[in-house]
């Protein structure tokens, strides 16, 4: 019985029926959202999401079933069990939040699909180096915005009236929304030479450190990369071991046998 499910549970045709279902969960959640299609359709909806909550919760207890111990030592493991846990508490009075976060099924999709997952752990593997430069970014916002307020706090106090509007106008600024047309060009009407302080923070802040993070996570998914050739390789060589200790004996085995039928032809 053990290993019927285990096969189960670890066949390919289980896990895409599963993404499958994850799939079809997050269109019909979709569909939740409109009023006239739930007023017709909305008893067929809560069916399959019933459907949904029932076979997700079947898979976790198979699951661990089989893997046991080792099941709430994999922290995928224990997400899906998280996710699956939410779905099963009631949505009362009080507790409707858990209704919004019964969305959060569809990440289930992470701990199925392999390059899912290994975006996943490149970006977690990258927080302490983004961490540095989230303190550097969050520095130089901090010192234009100082020097933004002083310079445009009596022309243009819409924008950059106190520290906090300030930070937010410099953050629309680096995401390049409207910055020249929006908010440059009417401060320059004003001040000619603006663009000697918006230039250089554009320079510095959008061009340069968030191409620092894109670097950093493209480094970090090379390194996965080379840690998953590194494994291959290293399966393949054992492999290749096991087969030569294999062959090995098998040439002992026909030498005896061989030295046994020489015998045998002699007596």
């Amino acid at each position: 019985m053990y290993n019927v499910i285990k096969n189960i549970v670890d066949s390919n045709k289980f896990k895409n029926f599963i993404i499958a279902l994850i799939v079809l969960n997050g269109v019909t959640m979709g569909f939740e959202t409109s009023k006239d299609f739930m007023s017709e359709y909305g008893l067929y909806i809560n069916s399959f999401d019933r459907f949904v909550i029932i076979t997700f919760t079947i898979e976790i207890i198979l699951r661990i079933y089989v893997y046991r111990v080792s099941f709430f030592k994999d922290p995928w493991s224990l997400f899906d069990f998280s996710i699956v846990a939410i779905l099963l508490i009631p949505a009362s009075t009080g507790l409707e939040i858990l209704r919004i976060l019964r969305v959060f099924r569809l990440l289930r999709l992470i701990t199925i699909i392999p390059q899912m997952k290994k975006v996943v752990v490149a970006l977690v593997s990258v927080i302490p180096g983004m961490t540095s430069i989230a303190a550097l970014i969050t520095l130089i916002f901090y010192i234009f915005a100082i020097m933004a307020t002083q310079l445009y706090h009596d022309t243009f106090p819409q924008w950059f009236g106190t520290l906090g509007e300030s930070f937010y106008t410099l953050f629309q600024i680096m995401t390049l929304e409207s910055w020249s047309m929006g908010i440059v060009r009417p401060i320059m009407e004003v001040h000619p030479y603006a663009w000697t302080f918006f230039v250089p923070f554009i320079f510095i802040v959008t061009f340069i450190m968030i191409n620092l993070i894109i670097a950093i996570v493209v480094d970090a998914m090379a390194e996965i990369n080379k840690e998953e050739e590194s494994n291959i390789i290293e399966e393949v060589h054992k492999n290749e071991y096991a087969a030569k200790e294999e062959l090995s004996k098998l040439r002992d085995d026909i030498k005896e046998l061989k030295v046994l039928l020489l015998t045998n032809t002699k007596n």
